[in-house]
């Protein structure tokens, strides 16, 4: 498990922790006067999405247009690939080659 996020309100932290598959849990921390929750799970493409991280939700619409053959914003999609080759450096994922 690695840590996918860190949250200041307990209650989307419970909410992000609902949405994971596989292994997860919930750990809380106190920072000074402050409690911090940070959420492990698996690292997973479907649930970075579920957790609406790395603006996966966002590729999934630009991916559904090139799919149909509409006109999709190409420098908005270079733009997440970007931000993708971080997380892919990060949680050990490959990109699937659909998405490039």
């Amino acid at each position: 498990m690695k840590l996918l996020n860190t949250f200041d309100d307990r209650d989307n932290a419970e909410l992000a922790l609902t949405k994971l598959s596989g292994q997860k849990r919930l750990a809380s921390e106190r920072d000074g006067t402050e409690t911090i929750y940070n959420l492990f799970g698996q690292a997973t493409w479907s649930n970075l999405y579920k957790l609406d991280m790395f603006n996966l939700q966002a590729l999934k619409e630009l991916l559904d247009k090139r799919t149909n053959g509409e006109n999709f914003d190409e420098l908005r999609h270079i733009e997440i690939i970007k931000l993708l080759r971080y997380a892919e450096s990060s949680f050990d994922l490959t990109i699937p080659k659909h998405w490039l």
